[in-house]
């Protein structure tokens, strides 16, 4: 389908597994018919989170550039816009009352970002599990380097999860509520400013979740060495790295998920599949 998201997601993703892999060539011929949904649909459900960002960033930037006053005040106005003015300035210009203050463009917009980015920290706490469990991802359980003894990255499984449950009970749309005030001058309002909050809030949460997705993914990695992945996810597995030491023993895990999100936020794992 030729959503833009779509293409984009996929063109990333072609560009990441590149031509030459020596895991991927490890696979050739073996037993197994399709991967989870998480893997396989990748390019559908990030192109989907694409194209709600793009529509979101739309919305902001016509609002940033829009005179959202009451009353609006024309220093100079033609005599066709006269008869739609409510007070006629002294000078000339036209004083007009509106309604250009409502937020329901902006909070619709965010609640829009909140539900993309929910589907995304679960999408991704989905690839999380299946890096856990042998019977999926054939590494040792929880990648700890001894199961049993150890806990791996159990727990930060555990966090994903607790995560994406967080950010599903925040993407109920704040938009669709209204409470009047104002002898119901101001019967219907956006409540924009609860959707901000709560956006950014999920905004945050998803930060951690790829982060911890990221972490999961460069242990994988380290159990699969001394294969290599192709050349672009080993400078990104390098750049992991750079921020997280590699897993030696079970130890609090949040020295090394607060830095991935903030490399994330950041920008560090956007680069384009064209470089």
């Amino acid at each position: 389908r030729p959503h833009p998201g779509q293409v984009e997601s996929a063109a990333r993703l072609r560009s990441l597994l590149g031509e030459t892999s020596e895991i991927g060539d490890s696979h050739k011929d073996c037993g197994r018919v399709q991967d989870p949904y998480s893997i396989r649909c990748m390019p559908q459900v990030h192109g989907a989170v694409r194209d709600a960002l793009a529509h979101v960033r739309s919305v902001l930037e016509v609002e940033a550039n829009a005179a959202t006053d009451n009353p609006l005040v024309f220093a100079e106005s033609g005599e066709a816009d006269r008869a739609h003015a409510v007070v006629e300035a002294e000078a000339g210009g036209l004083i007009v009352s509106g309604g250009n203050f409502h937020g329901a463009p902006v909070a619709a917009a965010l609640d829009h970002l909140a539900v993309a980015l929910t589907d995304l920290a679960s999408i991704s706490e989905r690839r999380v599990e299946v890096l856990m469990d042998p019977e999926f991802s054939r590494l040792p359980p929880f990648l700890a380097e001894e199961p049993g003894l150890e806990s791996g990255f159990m727990m930060l499984q555990v966090t994903a999860a607790a995560l994406v449950s967080e950010s599903k009970g925040l993407a109920h749309p704040a938009s669709v509520d209204t409470i009047p005030t104002s002898a119901n001058k101001e019967d219907h309002v956006s409540m924009g400013a609860w959707a901000a909050r709560k956006a950014a809030k999920v905004a945050r949460n998803a930060e951690r979740v790829v982060a911890i997705e990221l972490l999961a993914a460069a242990r994988g990695l380290d159990h699969l060495r001394p294969m290599k992945t192709s050349p672009p996810l080993e400078e990104a597995y390098a750049a992991i790295r750079e921020t997280a030491g590699a897993y030696a023993d079970d130890r609090p895990a949040s020295a090394d998920v607060e830095p991935v999100a903030e490399r994330i936020r950041e920008g560090a794992f956007g680069r384009s599949p064209t470089g």
